[in-house]
């Protein structure tokens, strides 16, 4: 059982269990694994307005949470420095908080970065490292009262491996119980985030799909996600255009709409409550009829 059974954001109140939320990617990079980076295109005149245009078209087909990022997770990326991703993110997050009524969440594992986002009008901070990287973002979520996403993450450049076609993955990845280890190490990343102040009814656990995992390990994750969810916090699921998609049907990334789906489906079969995704529009008509079916939710169509 969660344990809560709602949070409150500002004015959004997200009902766990009645329904699953979608969280819309906004990546202000130039190069994303998934060829979505909103800096691929540097002429741009204003990539913040392109930024502002690609959040419209997803709150429009369903978006409840856009989530912004300025560094690139994919296997071999480069760490950006504090000031470019600040320099990156916060025109962005400024934009959407003055013109868009629609959560928004800092996709960041630097304190200083969150606390500049939620400054400028992030709601929520996304944290792909669970507070291992910089265990002071946990006092930036209390003092902001900002809901903290924790993710399990075990990514090591050795044990990745890169194909021009299928992109990067992780090999070789041991773990003597996937499921427990997964789960003991969520755990002690919440324990960081209560030493820290972070009330667990602002906690959400992401169990990491494509993040120091193999193919096979990422399948079995998503398809024994309930587990993840009996630790008792709602759960995030990201399987979106990942290579794990990749590799088992063979395609790059811009051909992975269908793998995206059934993990998307499935996963919300398994208890997620908020699903990560690139295709807000494809992805939000594949929850709301998963939810038809598993949470008995009558279809509606999007506000």
């Amino acid at each position: 059982m969660l344990k809560t059974a709602a949070l409150t954001v500002g004015q959004s109140t997200l009902a766990w269990g009645s329904r699953t939320y979608v969280m819309g990617i906004l990546n202000i990079t130039p190069d994303s694994f998934s060829g979505d980076g909103l800096l691929a295109a540097r002429d741009q005149p204003d990539f913040v307005q392109v930024a502002l245009e690609q959040a419209q078209l997803f709150v429009e087909a369903g978006a409840d949470i856009l989530d912004v990022g300025g560094e690139s997770t994919r296997p071999g990326s480069q760490p950006v420095p504090l000031e470019q991703e600040l320099e990156r993110v916060l025109p962005v997050v400024r934009a959407l908080a003055n013109r868009l009524d629609v959560l928004i969440s800092i996709d960041t594992y630097k304190a200083q970065v969150a606390e500049a986002a939620l400054k400028a009008g992030a709601q929520m901070v996304n944290d792909v490292w669970g507070l291992r990287a910089d265990p002071d973002l946990a006092g930036v979520a209390r003092r902001y009262h900002a809901p903290l996403i924790l993710m399990h993450n075990r990514s090591s450049w050795v044990h990745a491996e890169v194909k021009e076609r299928l992109g990067g993955r992780y090999v070789g990845m041991q773990y003597e119980d996937l499921l427990e280890d997964v789960k003991r190490e969520l755990l002690e990343s919440v324990a960081l985030a209560r030493a820290g102040g972070v009330p667990d009814e602002q906690i959400i656990l992401d169990p990491g799909i494509g993040f120091g995992k193999t193919v096979e390990q990422n399948l079995e994750l998503i398809d024994r996600l309930g587990e993840i969810r009996q630790l008792g916090y709602p759960v995030l699921l990201g399987p979106s255009r990942k290579s794990f998609i990749g590799f088992t049907l063979d395609l790059p990334p811009d051909q992975r709409i269908e793998g995206t789906a059934a993990g998307v489906a499935i996963g919300i079969a398994r208890g997620a409550d908020i699903v990560r995704v690139h295709d807000v529009e494809y992805m939000s008509r594949v929850a709301r009829m998963t939810d038809a079916i598993v949470r008995r939710n009558p279809p509606v169509s999007p506000p």
